[in-house]
Parts: structure tokens; sequence; C-alpha cells
């Protein structure tokens, strides 16, 4: 394997910005709790769709953020994809092993990607990755998976609109710190990135869970340009 040629996109990036603390161990005690307390993934599924329908029979998925496995690696592996999922939380890969066997995890950070050389790729869901990350090394990750992808492949993208940097919130019984953007300013970092944007959806989304609060999610299909 390998990546596509060329300097990284994190290369620029100061690491010792870097800051994952508490992130992955929420999601660790969280286990498979988060699938019961987001039940209904319509606005994830018809965007996992989108993506699976864009790409020939086998081709090679990234899975970003990949949780569970459910829906989208279990999505993808159905449509005749391969799926190589990426996660930070341990227990989440566990649970990805066990839902969707026939997919290849790793434990991996959003910003040693490149280094690792899992790509590249015919194709990438981002499902609420990147808003785990803060705003500024958000456009830096999306020119990592620019680099990741094959020219004009398909990526899906899935945020929640809101305008809120690194900000801590109260998740299943933990805390872990989140960023958004108004749709707006979504479109323009994707643009930036390198990206044309072929469709949008939004989804008012109230989790089963009362824990959590209900959101405006966004989803947007897009291609890599050359």
């Amino acid at each position: 394997m390998g990546s596509t040629d060329g300097p990284g996109a994190y290369d620029e990036y100061d690491r010792s910005e870097l800051d994952r603390s508490g992130q992955a161990e929420a999601f660790d005690a969280i286990g498979d709790r988060y699938d019961d307390a987001f039940p209904h993934k319509e606005g994830q599924l018809i965007a996992g769709a989108w993506l699976a329908k864009q790409l020939p029979a086998g081709s090679r998925v990234l899975d970003l953020g990949c949780g569970t496995g459910l829906p989208t690696a279990r999505q993808l592996v159905d449509a005749g994809h391969h799926v190589v999922g990426t996660d930070l939380s341990p227990v989440m890969l566990e649970l990805c092993h066990r839902n969707v066997p026939e997919a290849e995890f790793h434990r991996v950070d959003i910003a040693d990607m490149e280094r690792r050389e899992l790509g590249p790729f015919d194709g990438v869901a981002a499902f609420f990755s990147l808003l785990m990350l803060p705003q500024v090394e958000i456009p830096y990750a999306l020119r990592m998976l620019h680099g990741q992808l094959r020219p004009g492949a398909p990526i899906a993208l899935g945020m929640v609109e809101a305008d809120v940097n690194d900000f801590s919130i109260p998740f299943l019984g933990n805390t872990i710190r989140v960023s958004g953007y108004l749709r707006d300013d979504l479109r323009r970092i994707v643009l930036d990135a390198g990206f044309e944007i072929a469709g949008e959806e939004s989804y008012a989304f109230a989790p089963a869970s009362t824990e959590v609060p209900p959101e405006i999610q966004l989803f947007l299909h897009c291609r890599r340009r050359p």
C-alpha cells in the first residue's frame, strides 16, 4: 500500500498542539451504549448508501472514526466493498471486529494516517469523526483525506451544525470535546481542502438518550478534485 505522493497534510501542523486526552477513554467507557443512544441514523444510512453506489464492487473504502462499525462499515461491506476502519478507542475497535468481522480495523490517530500509509482509497466515510478535533486542525485533516483519495473519488462527510470549538460537553455519562461549524463555513473549508460538493442533506436528530441533546446533522456528498 502507500499514500499518494507529495508532502503530508500534517507536515506543517504543530504536533505539540495535539490533545486527545480523555477522548478515546470516554468512548471506551460508553462502548455499545453508543448504538443504544443513537438507534435511528437515517442521514448516515442515506449518505452511506450514496457513497456505496458511487464505487464499483470491491472498492477499498476508509471508514474514518468507525465507532462500533454500525451502521457504516457493515453497510459498505454488504455493498461489496473492502472497508478499512480507523478509531482511537480500543473498545470501539473490539465492537467493530465483532459487528463487521469481514472488515479491516486499525487503532490510529487521524494525524498519523499518512505515516501509517493505509491508503490510497477509492472512497471515504467520515461520519462525526472530524468533530472530535479542534477547529484549527479540521482543515489539515480534510487535506489529509484529499491526499488519501484517488482523483475523483467520493467522500461522505457527516458533521453537527454548531459554531463551537473544542467545547466540552457531557456525553452518556462522560465528557468529550467537540467542534462544529455553521453550514456555510463547513462548505467553505471542504471546498478549500480540494473537494467539490455534489450534494447536501440536513436532519434534525433526537438521540434516544436524554443524556445527549438534539442536534442538526449535516451530510455532504463530495468528490476529490484532481
